[in-house]
C-alpha cells in the first residue's frame, strides 16, 4: 500500500462576495424624495417688491400716470377693479392704456393662494404688452 498515490482533495474556491447596491440605491431614492419635498423652487423674496411705506412710485413733474393695480385671484386670473379677465383681455387693456399713458406703472398683487406660475404669466403678459414699470406688491401682516 505504500505504492499508491496520495489522495488529495481539492475544494473549489468560493466565489468572491458581491457588494449589493440595492440598499444604497434605496437610500439614495429616499434622500432624493426627501430633498424634493422639502426644497423650495422659487423664493418670492427674489422678486423685487414695493414696500407699503415707500409709496407706489415717485412722481416727477411731467409724469402723472395713475398706476394700474392688478390682483391675481386664487384661480390665477388677473382681476382689475373687481373684474376678472383673461390674459388676452389684460394684454389689450395694457396696450390701450399705454397708448394714452406711455409711462403706465403696473402693480401686481397676488393673493396668498395664487400659484407662482400665475404671477409669472401676468408679469409676462404685462411686459409683452409694452409695460416697462412692472412691480410686485407683497402685503405683510402687521404684528
Amino acid at each position: 500500500m505504500s505504492d499508491a498515490p496520495a489522495l488529495t482533495l481539492r475544494r473549489p474556491r468560493p466565489a468572491p462576495a458581491l457588494i449589493s447596491l440595492v440598499a444604497m440605491i434605496d437610500v439614495l431614492l429616499i434622500l432624493l424624495v426627501f430633498f424634493m419635498v422639502t426644497s423650495t423652487y422659487l423664493n418670492l423674496d427674489m422678486i423685487p417688491a414695493v414696500s407699503q411705506d415707500s409709496g407706489a412710485r415717485q412722481i416727477t413733474d411731467g409724469e402723472r400716470a395713475q398706476p394700474l393695480l392688478v390682483r391675481i385671484g386664487a384661480d390665477g386670473q388677473p382681476v382689475i377693479q373687481g373684474k376678472p379677465m383673461s390674459l388676452e383681455q389684460f394684454d389689450a387693456l395694457i396696450r390701450s392704456r399705454l397708448n394714452t399713458e406711455p409711462t403706465l406703472p403696473v402693480m401686481i398683487l397676488p393673493t396668498g393662494v395664487a400659484r407662482t406660475q400665475a404671477l409669472v404669466s401676468v408679469m409676462d403678459a404685462a411686459t409683452k404688452a409694452g409695460a416697462r414699470q412692472v412691480r410686485v406688491i407683497r402685503l405683510e401682516a402687521r404684528p
